[in-house]
């Protein structure tokens, strides 16, 4: 007598629910589904074994994606039951082709039965078979569009249709599915940009806010036009010659905007994040430098690019000449100025300031010194859960966050004002009323 268990499943007659058994047993530690055995262990036969095993094989391998027929094997018992054993698969997670990597259609065994697998559980299984590059990996969002991207490589002159998607990293070759490298490329490109407008120096008041979203292609190239706009023209006289000057380089600024978008770290889900005050400009990407790299190493222009396909594709178009000249050309840019431009840079944020060609030099206030000498900011794993929080529902209050770290209201108190007071996110209200949400 057989019994229902992990390992084992009974299926009086083909159905499509066999589907979901066998990937839930490719997903976990393998198993044997009987068909042809109802659920108390009776064997009750099956009307035509012939016809119910071709439509068994056939649905196995149209049915579900990545190709599981490799850890399959059929065997006839008596000639009235079919026995599918199914052996753990090596591309996880195993799913049903109508369904997509989405939990209704990624099965798990649990116990005697399968059940859909949760979002967290799927991104691990991702992981485990896909590597741990982010750009590589499978994304759960597979209901993409490209119409930024095209427009973008057409004003390059480079061809771009679904016969390169393969070439430039976009789909993976075992099951046809797009990756995060297509994500961010794509119209539902879920990270922003986010630039702030400040009237003072301390960074407290506003005069203005921008968040650019969608194709981290359109988002570059609106961020750049919105950075034009705040880059004012001065003046100056030479006998009765008029010489003008920007507060910033354009290309300067054209290279901060490409350095924080090719390197920042993606498996975060925070922005970036550009301020603006008189006296300079701030690009701040999440995802500090590579092992092995200093900042003199950047300077001289050393560079291991953090997302080696995305510069892959700039380069393609263009819109880089090689690795690690960007950051080396704003530096000659700001050759001949009195202030330099600066990087500043933590395990998990890096940050280039780029100075006000038109701000004097010995007019340095004291914000400015107290900022230079406080210590960078480390992000913890707990201001790491806050952002992502804050990423994904907007706003939170003080009870909230304090049951999402698990922690009492003093600690949530320290972590969310050194938070606040690094810029990362923003209050609103008191008492029990107080909101949180990421600042810009």
């Amino acid at each position: 007598m057989l019994f229902e268990n992990e390992n084992t499943e009974f299926k009086e007659q083909m159905s499509d629910e066999i589907y979901k058994e066998v990937i839930a047993f490719a997903n976990t530690d393998g198993g044997t589904i009987y068909v042809g055995i109802d659920d108390q262990g009776n064997a009750v036969g099956l009307d035509n074994v012939d016809d119910t095993y071709t439509r068994l094989t056939n649905g196995i391998r149209d049915a579900i994606l990545p190709d599981v027929t490799m850890f399959v094997r059929y065997v006839l018992q008596d000639n009235q039951v079919i026995r599918i054993e199914v052996g753990e698969g090596s591309y996880k997670p195993y799913y049903l082709k109508s369904k997509g990597l989405k939990p209704n259609g990624v099965y798990v065994r649990q116990g005697a039965s399968s059940a859909p697998a949760s979002p967290e559980l799927i991104r691990q299984m991702i992981k485990d078979s896909d590597g741990d590059v982010y750009e590589d990996m499978r994304t759960l969002q597979q209901d993409l569009t490209f119409e930024e991207a095209e427009k973008a490589f057409e004003r390059y002159g480079v061809e771009f249709g679904e016969d390169k998607f393969i070439a430039l990293g976009l789909r993976n070759l075992h099951d046809d599915q797009y990756t995060n490298l297509a994500l961010l490329l794509s119209d539902q490109c879920q990270h922003t940009t986010k630039v702030a407008v400040f009237a003072d120096e301390a960074q407290t008041v506003f005069k203005d806010a921008k968040e650019f979203r969608g194709s981290v292609l359109k988002q570059m190239e609106d961020t750049y036009s919105y950075l034009l706009l705040c880059n004012r023209t001065s003046s100056t006289f030479d006998g009765l010659a008029r010489i003008e000057k920007k507060d910033y380089p354009e290309e300067a600024l054209r290279e901060a905007i490409l350095n924080a978008t090719s390197h920042r770290d993606y498996s975060f889900s925070g922005s970036i994040i550009i301020n603006i005050s008189d006296m300079g400009m701030e690009f701040i990407s999440i995802g500090g430098l590579l092992p092995g790299l200093s900042v003199e190493d950047i300077k001289s222009g050393i560079s291991q690019p953090r997302n080696r396909r995305l510069a892959e594709v700039f380069h393609r178009l263009k819109l880089i000449e090689s690795y690690g000249t960007g950051i080396r050309r704003i530096y000659k840019l700001y050759e001949n100025c009195s202030i330099q431009p600066r990087i500043e840079v933590t395990p998990n944020v890096f940050k280039l300031i780029l100075p006000n060609m038109s701000w004097e030099a010995g007019k340095e206030p004291e914000q400015k010194r107290d900022r230079k000498n406080r210590p960078p900011l480390n992000i913890t794993p707990q201001m790491k859960m806050i952002l992502d929080y804050l990423s994904e529902y907007g706003e939170a209050g003080e009870e909230e966050l304090q049951e999402l770290l698990n922690v009492k209201r003093t600690r949530a108190y320290l972590v969310t004002r050194q938070m606040t007071e690094a810029g990362l996110i923003e209050s609103s209200g008191r008492g029990l009323a107080k909101r949180y949400r990421l600042k810009g």
